[in-house]
């Protein structure tokens, strides 16, 4: 018998995989958690039956989140990754050798612990020496330490059950107070297939509290339409002033320092909806 796992992505549309195994479900005291293997994407994480991560596609949106705002910052040494239990985006972060401090801020402990066990490719750097592991509301951490970090990534799940207050624009505001002088943060901001609303209403708060705000863009294949989204808000440096001839080499899969640009270029429906008329 063969068994398929179906991600129902809008009432009327999904994406569906072959699957060998289930490795793990639990309900944590935050959300569905499952990590299962597939034949096409190998071992996947889903939370609350959501697509989080896997095997085969996960460096895209790893790096995407890391590499191009570590890449505008001047000099990011305090790095703060605010969800992002798998592991992945503090992997990317800590191939920049200048920063000196990660912190994760998880909610639910249960990610981290079973994304050590199954998905130890992507969670290998938990335990480097460089890296401060914190279970606790990252809403709740940003607000209680101002003034803190370079540089804040928000690694969230869809605006739903422990996410949903990630996506308001006092949280916004609380990055913005966290941050030093010359701080940046990026958030990932789902698709515009499908969230075009969201998109634009996170880019609208997002240009109220930060004088600097670009929109970029990743394909990973087995996120809700394939194309996704990333908004940095920078308070002084423009991702797009960067000289692509100073950004090092890094062992990287998708990023490069000739995409660092390429990437903020978007097609016209979505320019419309973070630059409406």
């Amino acid at each position: 018998m063969e068994l398929w796992y179906t991600e129902k992505q809008t009432d009327h549309f999904g994406i569906t995989a072959k699957i060998k195994q289930t490795l793990v479900e639990e309900q944590t005291d935050f959300q569905h958690l499952a990590i299962i293997d597939t034949v096409e994407f190998g071992r996947m994480l889903v939370l609350d039956g959501m697509v989080m991560t896997t095997i085969k596609d996960e460096f895209v949106y790893h790096e995407m989140v890391a590499h191009p705002v570590l890449h505008t910052h001047p000099n990011p040494k305090h790095v703060l990754v605010v969800g992002g239990g798998d592991g992945g985006v503090i992997r990317e972060v800590l191939k920049h050798p200048e920063v000196e401090k990660a912190v994760l801020v998880e909610i639910d402990g249960k990610v981290i612990e079973y994304s050590k066990k199954y998905l130890p490719e992507i969670a290998g750097e938990l335990n480097n020496p460089r890296v401060e592991v914190i279970v606790n509301d990252g809403y709740m951490h940003i607000h209680e330490n101002k003034n803190t970090y370079d540089v804040i990534m928000v690694d969230s799940t869809e605006p739903v059950g422990p996410a949903v207050q990630l996506f308001e624009k006092g949280f916004y505001q609380g990055i913005y107070d966290a941050l030093k002088e010359d701080g940046i943060f990026v958030a990932q901001t789902d698709n515009p297939w499908f969230k075009g609303d969201l998109i634009q209403k996170v880019n609208q708060d997002v240009k109220e509290i930060f004088p600097i705000v670009k929109v970029y863009q990743a394909n990973i294949p087995t996120y809700p339409s394939g194309l996704w989204t990333f908004t940095m808000g920078s308070k002084t440096v423009d991702p797009l002033n960067i000289d692509e001839n100073n950004i090092p080499e890094l062992p990287t899969k998708y990023y490069t320092p000739r995409l660092h640009k390429a990437v903020f270029a978007l097609p016209r429906f979505v320019e419309d909806l973070v630059n409406p008329k």
